[in-house]
């Protein structure tokens, strides 16, 4: 993790000094009258380096690799080579050094990829948008749900294919699951603010609302008749309105009409916030889930999972 942070982050400040600063005057290469000025930033930079550029870029890796130990125990094995520009004879001073370069690393990762499928789509170092012409996802930017500061994202690829008719049964499906999310998750929260109802859940069982446990542990304490009535209503809502593409209940119309509005605007604004709302909630209650699963408490207090093996390296 430290090496390729390392690397990350000199590789990050490659593509942004040249743009800020300009290059160095004079010849890169004089016996091919190459010039740092005719070195692109970013990936196009590849074409343009001479063979024997390849040869002192490796050259220099494989020193950095082979010039100390950094067998299990060593310093080198912790990341230190000596370079002690930033060190701190302070120990608090130093660690907090320490994890700002990890933290560092870790971001320059993340941005070093960014960059490079940029790069990659549009031709720019900086990934302009709108020099990716040919981007199939260009037929779903105009879509609900595209919002700043994202936009169209969809990282895995999904609608790489340009099809129009697998992205309408994927949002009707990602607009079912966040409505859905969003019910679970007010289901969390509600009995926690509020209390729960008074008297009995079932009155031949004996059982009372106040009962029924908060989380994953009310799984195991609603009766079979409560589970024939969720999956009676859940069935009613998935046959009792025609889904097929291009009805009203294929985009989620399924004519409950509380939270709309006449204004298109506002309606547009409207539908954009419950999709934002729910793809919250997906992320919210899976989070809940598995915070209760590993605590037993629908809030996850982190004090409660004794046995995580993560305790072994916390500090």
């Amino acid at each position: 993790e430290i090496k390729h942070g390392r690397v990350a982050m000199l590789a990050t400040m490659g593509y942004i000094t040249p743009e800020l600063t300009g290059k160095f005057p004079g010849y890169l290469s004089p016996s091919m009258g190459l010039k740092f000025a005719d070195i692109p930033n970013g990936l196009g930079a590849l074409s343009k380096v001479p063979a024997l550029g390849w040869a002192q870029i490796i050259g220099y890796m494989s020193f950095c690799e082979i010039s100390q130990d950094q067998s299990p125990g060593t310093p080198a094995a912790a990341g230190d080579f000596g370079f002690k520009v930033l060190t701190a004879s302070d120990p608090a001073a130093k660690t907090k050094k320490l994890n700002a370069e990890l933290a560092n690393g870790r971001l320059a990762m993340m941005a070093i990829m960014g960059m490079f499928f940029q790069d990659g789509l549009t031709g720019s170092a900086y990934g302009d948008w709108a020099l990716y012409t040919d981007s199939p996802l260009r037929a779903f930017e105009n879509e609900l749900g595209v919002q700043a500061p994202l936009g169209f994202w969809d990282p895995i690829g999904y609608t790489a294919d340009g099809n129009v008719e697998n992205f309408q049964r994927r949002r009707q499906t990602e607009l079912k699951h966040g409505r859905i999310s969003m019910l679970a998750t007010m289901g969390y929260i509600t009995p926690e603010l509020t209390g729960k109802f008074p008297g009995y859940l079932s009155p031949s069982m004996g059982l009372k609302f106040a009962d029924i446990p908060n989380g994953l542990a009310a799984v195991s304490k609603v009766p079979a008749i409560g589970w024939a009535q969720i999956i009676g209503y859940m069935s009613f809502c998935e046959i009792s309105a025609d889904q097929s593409p291009g009805t009203p209940g294929a985009d989620g119309d399924f004519g409950f009409k509380v939270l709309t509005a006449s204004d298109p605007a506002a309606k547009t604004r409207k539908l954009n916030a419950e999709l934002a709302n729910g793809r919250l909630a997906m992320m919210a209650i899976m989070g809940m889930f598995f915070q209760d699963g590993l605590t037993g408490s629908a809030y996850g207090d982190w004090a409660l999972y004794t046995d995580s093996p993560l305790r072994a390296f916390q500090n």
